[in-house]
Parts: structure tokens; sequence; C-alpha cells
């Protein structure tokens, strides 16, 4: 989710969900050993709980990585293994990362014994990389991770093909295979096992719940965020689950555009920066292509925040562009 779930994006899916664990997009340790600290590290207390993740492999830098996360305030750490992008591999890190278990440990070892007890290092990978379709492989790449005390590993259910599809690609082509990482959690019931990859609804991951321990859901939360209204109710026992209503996604709305004016008092932030990540609020209702046109319009950028939602939900209603 690099380029995705920024701060302002986890500020957005905070107003919907209270108890979800958030993660921050992929931050490189390079960035963190030599760019602007407050940039990638950042956050608003509200988005807690939230784990910072990283990509990198040399123990070292990953150490250091995690001593910036505890001065930070993160609830956890957690090491990219998944990632197949080339950019990443050229890295050497992200999924490649997969084919060499031991430099994970290392890795991790060097983390935990730079944080003790203070934070959870935890990984997420995929089930393979290239066409390796042994169970075995991430089974031992799982056992020999945990060697260096890690106990909780996030399973995107698809290999990582290494070359000739885009990230995208990566995301569709590989085959899906939800059942082996339900195995995952069976052969290793001492161990945390989280499912990621294609999972889109609410039934589904109560579905998933039955067999692991958690479900991290990515794209399908960000492009249907009404999607997360009900999981502090359903699945944290949190409350009623509110009525996904106009007045409700009005309300959402109302609470960024406060969050908007606040960071543009505060930082100059550009409306748009914020903004695009809510997007989706409106999907599946009427008018909500004419209301993401407005909000998406450039022509539109120097007008106050509060401006523009006014003329989107005056194009969503009518059904006429504003």
């Amino acid at each position: 989710m690099m380029d995705w779930t920024d701060r302002h994006c986890r500020f957005f899916h905070r107003l919907i969900t209270r108890h979800t664990r958030l993660y921050t997009e992929m931050v490189t340790t390079g960035a963190l050993l030599h760019g602007d600290l407050p940039r990638h590290l950042d956050f608003d207390a509200a988005e807690q709980p939230l784990a910072l993740q990283v990509g990198g492999s040399e123990p070292a830098d990953l150490a250091q990585a995690a001593r910036l996360a505890r001065q930070w305030g993160y609830g956890e750490i957690n090491i990219n293994c998944g990632c197949p992008s080339e950019r990443v591999q050229r890295g050497a890190f992200g999924a490649c990362l997969m084919a060499e278990p031991q430099l994970v440990r290392d890795g991790v070892a060097a983390m935990r014994d730079v944080l003790g007890n203070d934070l959870p290092v935890t990984v997420k990978h995929r089930i393979g990389i290239d066409r390796i379709e042994r169970d075995d492989f991430v089974r031992d790449f799982i056992g020999t991770v945990a060697e260096a005390g890690c106990t909780v590993f996030i399973v995107h259910a698809r290999n990582a093909w290494l070359q000739g599809i885009s990230p995208k690609e990566n995301r569709e082509l590989p085959p899906l295979r939800h059942g082996l990482v339900h195995q995952l959690q069976r052969d290793f019931p001492h161990l945390t096992i989280a499912i990621n990859g294609g999972i889109n609804t609410g039934d589904e991951i109560a579905t998933h719940l039955a067999a692991v321990d958690g479900v991290m859901v990515g794209r399908a939360a960000y492009h249907q965020p009404a999607l997360m209204a009900d999981w502090d109710a359903r699945f944290w026992g949190a409350g009623a689950a509110p009525v996904v209503d106009d007045a409700w996604r009005l309300g959402i709305e109302d609470s960024m555009l406060a969050y908007i004016d606040a960071q543009q008092a505060a930082h100059g932030t550009p409306w748009p920066h914020t903004t695009r990540h809510m997007l989706g609020l409106w999907n599946g209702q009427p008018g909500a292509r004419r209301w993401r046109q407005v909000w998406s319009d450039h022509r539109l950028k120097a007008l106050p925040a509060r401006e523009v939602a006014q003329r989107a939900h005056a194009a969503r209603l009518t059904g006429m562009p504003v």
C-alpha cells in the first residue's frame, strides 16, 4: 500500500473503525536512516493502534528502524517480505527475502535485541515466490523466522512472481490458496497467523476468523471504506454498528473537513493530499461518480475544501456537473 496508507488515509479510516489495527505504508530502512524522519514517521495519536511497516534486509538497519519505531510511539513494527515490485527487489528486500529466511531471522533477532518486550516485531510475507508451489517452502520460512522470537505472521495467500508481471498483476494472477494459510495456523498453533489477499466482505472475514487468528484487508477497505463500518461491533464487540446511510457518510465527511482545516492551518497541507483517500466514501450510492469528479477536479484545488464539498454534493444530488 505504498503511497496509499499515509497518515491522512489512516486518520480517515480511524473515523470509521476505532479498534482495527492500522499499518503504515512501507517505509524503507534507507529512508529512515537518511531521510526526513517526521515526514515518514509522524502520526496523529488518534491513529493508534498503529504498526510501522518497514522494508529492509540488513539487521543493523532494521535494528535502527526498531529504535525509531519505539521512539515515535508505534505499537508494532512489521517487516515486509511480500512486496514483489522490481524497485523493492533491487533494494534486496520485500518478497525476494523469502528465499533468505535466515537473513530475515537475523533481522528479527536484531530488532528484538533492541526492543526487548517494548513492542512486537511481526512479518508480512507471501506463501511462496515464483513458481515454487511446495507447501513446505512457506512452512520452513515461518519456522526459521520464528526461531528469533517472531510470533505474528501475516500471510498473503498468493505466491509472488518476481519476474515478468507487474505488482498489480501479482495481486491477481498467482492463484489464491486460502486453504494453505488455514493449514499454517494448524501447523503452528502457538503462533498468530493472519490471512491477507482477496478478502472483500465482512462475511468473508468472519469465515476466515474461524480458521486463523487474524485477517488483513487492504484495497477492498480503501476503495469501499464503508466496509469497515461494522467491524468494531462485529469483530471487537464494541457497541452497536452504525446505520450506514447518507447521514453517516455526511458525518464522516464533515469530520474529515475539520481535519483538513486543521492540517492546512498547522502545516499548509493542500486539501487534495487528504481528500484523495476518501473518494470511495459514497461508492455504490446514487451520484457517487459526480461527487468523486468534483473532488478530483484539479481546477478547483485553489478553492476552500468546504466550498468544494458543497459543489460535490450539489453534483451528487442533481446528477449535473458543477
